[in-house]
């Protein structure tokens, strides 16, 4: 007789995509275990800008952050300005401790079980799947950037020789905009965000080697903006952000978000395609057709691989200096990548 399980779905990492799958599966009437070795609210650098699609799948879910509405996406580049707002519905900029407390909260409130620990040593049978002390009959990996079920699983890939590095910090400062505004320089891109009354917050994308601080002072405009305010939040860094994988399924394990492949932070689409890979990943393995979503993860992907991969090269290349140009020149195009990206 074949073991019996402790759960239907084994869900690695409990970060916003990991409790987002959790949440899916339980209103796919599937029992959920999380396994995390952090506990408390989890916190990550990041741009904390929701799309509207991502916006829209909370609520779906039942999950209503506190935040600043977002009406769209500004390029800056010394006087150079292009913007587009959002035809339908507005985003939210969210502080990633809220986003992840109301996440937290509503998994707990749909019998979510929480385990502490790390997934380690993945062992999978015909009808099974085992790690960190739980069994499960599928797993979702979604533990990140650097997983660690996907390098067990022999799916990663090297990630490139262009890396790039994210960090953030908060001031606070009353937001001067409703839109999220992506400052330009040679090097570097700065995000700003607000995310609270009095509160903004501000990524910098770089190469490794250049701080936060070397990084400002390439976007003056911004810099004058935050002369004299005080830091709301201590700078938090991730990276490098560009991770590649062999593919998003083995056997019964899947990766989902981050884990499954990550190109870079550029458009500011990073949740909303996590949280469609959830959506995906769950209606697979509900229907018992696990490679059902890979197919999926493509579809679902698409658009922000492109768009993405597209203005990375721009960035990486002698055209950098034409980004912001351009976006302003051909208003239309801009306007059709942000809305491709938002939904």
């Amino acid at each position: 007789m074949p073991p019996v399980p402790d759960v239907d779905v084994l869900v690695a990492g409990g970060g916003p995509v990991g409790l987002a799958s959790a949440i899916e599966a339980r209103l796919a009437g599937l029992s959920v275990a999380i396994v995390e070795p952090r506990s408390g609210v989890i916190d990550k650098a990041c741009g904390e800008g929701l799309m509207p699609g991502t916006v829209a799948e909370l609520a779906r879910w039942g999950v209503h952050p506190s935040g600043c509405r977002i009406a769209g996406f500004a390029y800056l580049q010394g006087v150079r300005r292009a913007e587009y707002r959002f035809a339908g519905g507005g985003g939210l900029g969210v502080r990633r401790l809220e986003l992840h407390g109301a996440l937290s909260a509503r998994a707990a409130e749909l019998g979510v079980e929480r385990v502490a620990g790390r997934v380690d040593g993945v062992v999978q049978s015909a009808t099974t799947i085992a790690a960190g002390g739980v069994s499960a009959r599928w797993l979702l990996a979604c533990d990140g950037l650097h997983s660690t079920v996907r390098r067990q699983l022999g799916l990663e890939r090297e990630p490139g020789r262009r890396r790039r590095f994210g960090l953030r910090r908060h001031f606070a400062v009353e937001p001067w905009t409703d839109l999220v505004e992506v400052h330009w320089s040679e090097a570097a891109e700065a995000y700003v965000t607000p995310v609270g009354e009095g509160t903004v917050g501000v990524a910098v994308l770089a190469p490794p080697g250049l701080g936060f601080d070397a990084a400002l002072v390439g976007f003056p405009e911004l810099a004058a903006r935050l002369s004299g305010a005080v830091a709301a939040s201590s700078l938090r860094g991730a990276g490098p952000l560009r991770q590649r994988t062999r593919g998003r399924v083995r056997g019964r394990a899947l990766l989902v978000g981050d884990a499954s492949g990550y190109v870079d932070a550029l458009t500011g689409e990073g949740l909303r395609v996590g949280f469609a890979q959830a959506r995906a990943a769950v209606a697979a393995i509900a229907g018992g057709e696990p490679q059902g979503y890979e197919r999926e993860w493509r579809r679902v992907t698409r658009d922000a691989r492109l768009i993405t991969q597209g203005l990375l090269a721009a960035a990486q290349s002698p055209a950098r200096r034409a980004i912001v140009p351009a976006a302003r020149a051909l208003p239309g195009v801009f306007g059709f990548a942000v809305e491709r990206l938002a939904r």
